[in-house]
């Protein structure tokens, strides 16, 4: 047995939270206008069930996802948790990651998950005025105070929360003020979303109004790559950093998006229908229903074993040839509007993903050499200190005739000095 995800949604695509660039609302659509958003105990002990018998051990990680989980209520969490119990092998246990908008938690909420030991990410899209452009309720009302509140409340009863920051079209012109946000607010575990929705009846390969664009996207990484590398490695875990990290180490990527192939993270929908991916919940990808199918044969199907294969299969000339490959694999397929390249569509970020990691590979490889050589990799941040200080120094004792510090032969004072000057 192959270790897999599930996306549990037990509301479905049901959220409290009106985000333009959700991609999940528009679900709906799939399912008949008098739908009860609500998963079933049927379903809910179905799922546990198969999930459990599909894991290879000895933890069986369950994640919760939406829409917004939490408008399923606690106790159905309650009743989660003692399914796991009765159908968990003896010897082994269970760990729970629940996303959520925040917004929601309460006293009663978090006294449970932190009882419970889950896991739990939050998303917040940086300080207030960022976070509100897009996270709004469905009265048009900003939510960032309530997703603060409810940060807070996970804290006050031990339980540190992740972070999810999306990076859209607002967020993406203020790098270091998002990132800045986080390191104020002590968070230990960030992940950053890039948004990329394709423009409804735009032409092909354009992406919506608030999606970030590939420039945008790279110089974001870029600007707060240098940040944490200088300053924060060690103190302020970035995932997007630290899954590069680990390629460039020699170890396979965690995240399905940098894997060379995809097709093991499942979607459990709230009516017991099972999809390859949670960003194809559709017709064209329905596998079957978790009441009647078992987990383990949906993800070893041929139909999923070719979704998920195609991911390799379907990159276009450019990324194979490519020097940032092994780190890329052609992104998420999803984002895969650009093109087509051969006929292949080439991902919309691919600019982007290039750009940071052309500027980040070099800082990466010697974090892995620290790393193998037995050196902890925050010693990089002594190591950049000490010698930007003597660039500086260099620099300074630089006269207006001598040749140019930065090597392009020029004397320094038609060179650098003049771009200072403009």
């Amino acid at each position: 047995m192959r270790q897999f995800v599930v996306m549990a949604k037990p509301v479905g695509p049901v959220c409290n939270l009106a985000c333009p660039y959700c991609y999940y609302l528009g679900k709906r659509d799939l399912f008949p206008a008098d739908e009860h958003y609500q998963m079933t105990d049927e379903v809910l002990e179905a799922f546990v069930a198969s999930f459990t018998q599909a894991s290879p051990g000895p933890v069986v990680h369950f994640v919760w996802h939406g829409g917004e989980p939490t408008l399923a209520g606690v106790a159905f969490y309650r009743r989660a948790v003692e399914l796991q119990r009765r159908y968990l092998p003896d010897g082994w246990s269970c760990l729970n990651s629940l996303q959520t908008n925040g917004t929601l938690l309460d006293q009663k909420w978090c006294a449970f998950l932190a009882e419970e030991r889950f896991a739990v990410g939050i998303s917040i899209d940086g300080p207030g005025a960022l976070h509100d452009t897009s996270r709004r309720d469905h009265h048009g009302r900003p939510t960032h105070a309530r997703s603060m509140q409810g940060f807070r409340a996970l804290r006050e009863h031990g339980v540190d929360p992740d972070v999810l920051c999306t990076v859209n079209n607002a967020t993406a012109g203020a790098p270091l003020e998002v990132y800045r946000y986080f390191l104020d607010q002590e968070v230990r575990w960030l992940q950053f979303i890039p948004i990329v929705e394709r423009a409804e009846g735009g032409p092909p390969g354009a992406a919506s109004a608030t999606s970030v664009s590939p420039a945008a996207f790279g110089e974001f990484l870029c600007q707060i790559f240098d940040e944490w590398a200088r300053h924060d490695i060690g103190r302020l875990d970035v995932q997007n950093f630290l899954e590069a990290l680990l390629v460039v180490a020699g170890q396979p990527a965690n995240l399905c998006v940098m894997s060379e192939t995809c097709g093991l993270a499942l979607a459990v929908e709230h009516d017991g229908s099972v999809y390859s991916c949670d960003h194809f919940v559709d017709r064209e990808h329905f596998l079957g229903d978790v009441r009647r199918d078992g987990l383990a044969e949906l993800v070893g199907s041929a139909q999923q074993l070719a979704f998920g294969q195609a991911k390799h299969d379907r990159l276009p000339a450019q990324c194979r040839e490519c020097a940032v490959l092994p780190l890329c694999n052609g992104g998420c397929p999803k984002q895969r509007l650009a093109g087509p390249q051969d006929g292949a569509p080439l991902n919309f970020l691919c600019a982007g993903y290039r750009a940071f990691y052309d500027h980040a590979l070099p800082y990466l490889e010697r974090m892995a050499a620290l790393a193998h050589a037995g050196r902890r990799v925050t010693s990089l941040m002594g190591q950049l200190e000490a010698e930007e200080r003597d660039d500086r120094r260099r620099w300074l004792a630089t006269g207006r005739n001598d040749p140019c510090p930065c090597g392009s032969g020029r004397k320094f004072k038609l060179c650098c000095t003049a771009k200072l000057r403009r």
